[in-house]
């Protein structure tokens, strides 16, 4: 039982990682997430802009992310930490708590782990994008960097497609293996090969879906070898600084969807800085994925297009991640 002495004395509910991974899928999570999408392209959910501190040496971020959507009944706040150096000392590199809220009082209900919700909602993206604008018949995925958010990012896409094979590729190799190791037996309900290489370009190699999660500032692939047909989804680049994604991948794409244009060009280096050199233009985006998702804009059209989703994550992610999250556990104590 979760809590239930808290919930008994109308006390907070505090929900774990372990309730979480217990009582709630990538599944539930994925259709959680599109629902987010649709309904803030339809301007259902109240989603500020995140406010952003910086720590004076530059190794972490202080974000707040607050939220609220009359139709699905939710309000909520997160407050995250991001500090991209704690790989190296084995932390997480992301540290959030996520206060949930009645909407008709004010009420703080409870709160949810916030650092595996960001983890889980932040594949759970990917995932979407990969359902809705990847082929139908895919075979092999490469995932790029395996810090904090990897194992989700991995477990989605395997979610979305069924895989052969997924290659992982990071900067150490023999974390890349410790990883594949890991995950092995983490995803083992998948019929799906996983195995650590040591070159990203042998990653990408024949790969129809793609997923990068790194911090780098620099292109992690060479975007010339990407196969005709592949669906990237870029998920690293959440500083101006920041760009994974390389150029010619952004030339080559036919379709490059957000899931929301305003946040990732106040944000995604990938992005803002070809577009501040002069060496893409906005004509090549598509729109907000959540536009896709209610049927106001094209999918993928034919298996040669290369399509690009990029994501910074948008609170209304949090917000629908947590509520449902908060019901499936409420239905379950």
């Amino acid at each position: 039982m979760i809590n239930n002495y808290q919930r008994r004395n109308n006390k907070v509910l505090n929900i774990s990682k372990k309730d979480i991974k217990e009582y709630y899928s990538m599944e539930e999570c994925m259709k959680a997430v599109q629902d987010a999408f649709r309904l803030f392209s339809q301007g259902k959910v109240e989603v500020p802009l995140r406010t952003q501190i910086k720590n004076e040496e530059g190794t972490g971020t202080y974000l707040c992310m607050p939220a609220y959507c009359q139709e699905y009944d939710a309000s909520c706040v997160k407050v995250l930490n991001m500090f991209p150096g704690n790989v190296e000392k084995g932390l997480p590199t992301i540290n959030a708590q996520i206060l949930v809220m009645d909407t008709e009082t004010g009420v703080i209900n409870g709160s949810v782990d916030g650092t595996y919700v960001t983890q889980l909602r932040t594949g759970a993206a990917s995932g979407v994008a990969f359902r809705l604008l990847a082929k139908r018949h895919c075979e092999i995925g490469a995932l790029i960097g395996t810090g904090g958010q990897a194992a989700t990012q991995l477990e989605a896409m395997l979610t979305a497609k069924e895989l052969k094979e997924v290659r992982v590729y990071d900067l150490d190799f023999e974390r890349a293996k410790n990883f594949a190791e890991s995950v092995r037996k983490s995803l083992a309900k998948f019929p799906t090969e996983i195995i650590a290489v040591a070159d990203a370009d042998e990653a990408i190699d024949n790969a129809d879906l793609i997923t990068t999660v790194t911090s780098s500032t620099q292109a992690v692939f060479d975007g010339n070898k990407v196969k005709a047909g592949a669906t990237i989804s870029g998920v690293g680049s959440y500083q101006p600084h920041m760009q994974e994604i390389p150029v010619e991948l952004l030339k080559r794409a036919s379709k490059i969807y957000f899931d929301s244009q305003e946040a990732v060009l106040a944000e995604a280096g990938d992005l803002l800085v070809p577009l501040d050199k002069g060496e893409i233009t906005k004509d090549k985006f598509t729109g907000d994925i959540g536009q896709l998702a209610s049927n106001e804009l094209l999918g993928r059209e034919n298996d040669e297009e290369i399509i690009l989703f990029e994501t910074v994550g948008i609170a209304a992610q949090d917000l629908m991640t947590a509520k449902s999250i908060f019901t499936k556990i409420q239905e379950n104590d």
